[in-house]
């Protein structure tokens, strides 16, 4: 075996071995016996909510199970086959050693993702910013960017509320990632994303830089206790606008929910019934009022022990320069690539792969 791949194979067991440590394979077998157990009480499904929870976290545990079992079997074969020193063997573990590098790394990213609320689903809103049409356009090419990212990965997704510009475009889009560690995956997305690129709606072909905001928040669950008292809740009912099928269009079933106190406001009209859409906008509601609550207390932490303040909120995380190059490139982390179409067409796991271990970095140099 030749002393480079040798090096690689050892590297890559320990980092399995690691991951194996981390997740702790033996800790998530015993977490899934206990579930499988409580989902197979019959009276738990008397409380559909909880159920749902059940379900989902024992999906979780196992597919966490299953993962890191496929990788280490996968490199076990790869190790027998250079053991066994077969020249077909060997060329078919050598082709396969990048596929398993790249999949070891990933599942080492999911380790890192241990926040409070990292393994929630996740709420994503999109906001057009400053650059009038082409900023609608460019909030519109963010929702498919995303959706088409989960579609990759085989995510369950959402679209809640779609607010369409006057010329082109979206003023606004909210929709929800259902994934575990859907949160935790896309927080670092958060923040502002700027583009440059010459304007399709200017005759004259300028140079146009737009912007468009994202905003991750994770979706409550049951423990969370949310209270919202009705008293701080005010609620509109008005006509669907937009594409939408037979009848979402043609009844006043869109609601917009205000709440008084804090002057969130949320938004949500694709569904055809007027109570579900009413359901719908109530999780964004929670979340958001989680959210800000969370943000408060870290506030509050920070402000108690002197941390350092985030002085960057509200500008740019990452740009998108379509003229007169081609590049990505995150400010953060100093991840770039030209391949600016696979970007816009969800290929950006490279992207949030470094922001997670950038954020853990971050995290744990401010203790």
């Amino acid at each position: 075996m030749a002393a480079d791949i040798a090096e690689e194979l050892k590297n890559l067991d320990a980092t399995l071995t690691g991951i194996e440590t981390v997740l702790d394979v033996e800790g998530l077998r015993r977490r899934a016996a206990d579930l499988e157990q409580e989902a197979s009480d019959p009276d738990l499904w008397s409380d559909q909510d909880r159920a749902q929870v059940v379900t989902r976290r024992l999906s979780s545990v196992r597919g966490d199970i299953s993962r890191v079992e496929g990788l280490r079997d996968r490199l076990d074969n790869i190790m027998t086959a250079f053991e066994l020193e077969d020249d077909d063997l060997i060329s078919e573990a050598t082709g396969q050693l990048p596929s398993l590098a790249k999949d070891i790394s990933t599942l080492e990213v999911r380790t890192l993702l241990s926040g409070e609320y990292d393994e929630r689903d996740a709420i994503v809103q999109l906001s057009a910013g400053a650059g009038g049409v082409d900023a609608a356009d460019w909030t519109a090419m963010l929702l498919r960017m995303y959706l088409r990212w989960a579609e990759r990965h085989g995510y369950g997704t959402e679209v809640y509320d779609s607010s369409e510009a006057e010329e082109a475009g979206l003023k606004s889009a909210t929709f929800l990632v259902k994934a575990p560690y859907a949160y935790g995956t896309l927080r670092s997305e958060h923040g502002v994303h700027r583009l440059v690129r010459i304007s399709p709606f200017d005759n004259q072909n300028r140079r146009q830089t737009s912007f468009a905001g994202v905003e991750i928040t994770p979706v409550v669950e049951l423990s969370d206790h949310v209270d919202i008292d009705d008293k701080d809740l005010r609620v509109d009912i008005f006509r669907s606008s937009g594409p939408g099928g037979q009848g979402v269009n043609t009844t006043d079933s869109a609601v917009r929910i205000t709440h008084l106190q804090t002057g969130i406001v949320v938004t949500c009209q694709n569904e055809r019934s007027q109570l579900q859409n009413k359901a719908a906008a109530m999780v964004v509601l929670q979340a958001k009022l989680l959210e800000r609550r969370r943000a408060e207390e870290a506030a509050e932490k920070q402000r108690l022990t002197g941390g350092p303040q985030d002085v960057s909120f509200g500008s740019q995380i990452r740009n998108y320069v379509l003229h007169p190059y081609q590049m990505v490139k995150d400010l953060r982390t100093e991840v770039e690539t030209s391949n600016t179409g696979g970007v816009l067409d969800g290929e950006i796991d490279d992207f949030i792969d470094a922001e997670v271990r950038w954020r853990r970095s971050a995290e744990s140099g401010s203790r």
